[in-house]
């Protein structure tokens, strides 16, 4: 369910855009904190520093799509972001190609590369997580395809869902953490899917990337129809009721119930159902800060949902 939980981060002007029918191929290399060309495991994962892989091809569309020489999607892995490119996957939309030939994500042109623990390779994320380590902020400059702009991906559908995201940078959550009243002591870990019952509640973290300093952001809820889903799923149960709260603190992986960060700010009841959306606060971005927000039961709402990365509709 792309965008379920998205920080949106707007500001005066926006993007210039050339369309573009046909793709555009070109070779990436990283410069900054790490340099070197962009080769590419066999299994599609894109990696910097490792010596014996030869550089690899990319081809990006009018849509920002990007696939490699040997046709595969490339993608944003959940919860990490790691940019990789893999058999049979819808690629994210979104990418471009600045008129400086430097490789963009949703506007920026920051990305950051970690040590993989094997062969000296770095792989590649669109952003810092608290799941990876040892990582360094690169850019990535294309040898072709400069001002194939495009605009930012829009991470709802078009059915009257809700906000159209079309300018503009968006962030969506890069770690979400369960965590059950009925189990009070048991840190669950990452998990790819945000869950409301009687008993769990759904923490969700976004990390604010310093450029959005002097903006404003939003909190926006996207609650598409399940037939509008490309690849994602949900379960939904009861009346809706949901409560939304900013935390004191983020949430780590050692997250349980019993040390959860405190409410720094209680946000407020909505009440949900497929085909909706709602914009749940609007505030000053917290430039180059992390910050997290609690999703728990107001009612008898039973939902769990998987947060995907593709389009709806």
């Amino acid at each position: 369910m792309k965008g379920f939980m998205t920080l949106v981060a707007s500001a005066a002007g926006v993007h210039a855009l050339v369309n573009r029918g046909d793709s555009c191929c070109f070779h990436l290399t990283a410069s900054g904190g790490a340099s070197g060309p962009v080769g590419q495991l066999s299994d599609g994962q894109n990696r910097i520093g490792d010596n014996s892989l030869s550089p690899a091809e990319f081809c990006i569309d009018s849509n920002g799509a990007i696939t490699d020489g040997n046709g595969r999607g490339c993608i944003l892995t959940p919860p990490t972001t790691q940019f990789q490119c893999d058999v049979g996957a819808t690629p994210t939309p979104g990418f471009s190609v600045g008129s400086n030939g430097q490789l963009e994500f949703a506007g920026s042109a920051n990305f950051v590369a970690c040590e993989t623990g094997d062969n000296g390779g770095l792989n590649i994320y669109s952003t810092l997580s608290n799941a990876l380590s040892q990582c360094k902020t690169i850019n990535l400059m294309a040898d072709s395809c400069s001002g194939s702009q495009s605009p930012p991906p829009t991470p709802q559908p078009n059915n009257g869902c809700g906000p159209i995201l079309s300018s503009g940078n968006f962030e969506f959550p890069h770690l979400i953490i369960p965590i059950d009243s009925s189990s009070p002591d048991t840190a669950f870990g990452t998990s790819f899917n945000g869950t409301v019952s009687s008993t769990i509640s759904s923490i969700f973290n976004f990390d604010i990337p310093q450029s959005d300093s002097g903006k404003t952001c939003s909190l926006v809820f996207l609650f598409p129809n399940k037939a509008d889903l490309q690849t994602s799923s949900f379960s939904f149960s009861g009346d809706g009721k949901i409560d939304v709260a900013k935390l004191a603190s983020v949430a780590t992986s050692q997250t349980n119930f019993n040390n959860a960060p405190s409410v720094a700010e209680d946000l407020g009841d909505i009440t949900i159902s497929p085909g909706n959306s709602f914009v749940i606060s609007t505030f000053s971005c917290p430039a180059g800060q992390a910050i997290s927000f609690e999703m728990k039961n107001a009612g008898s709402t039973d939902l769990d949902f998987f947060q995907d990365f593709n389009p709806a509709p």
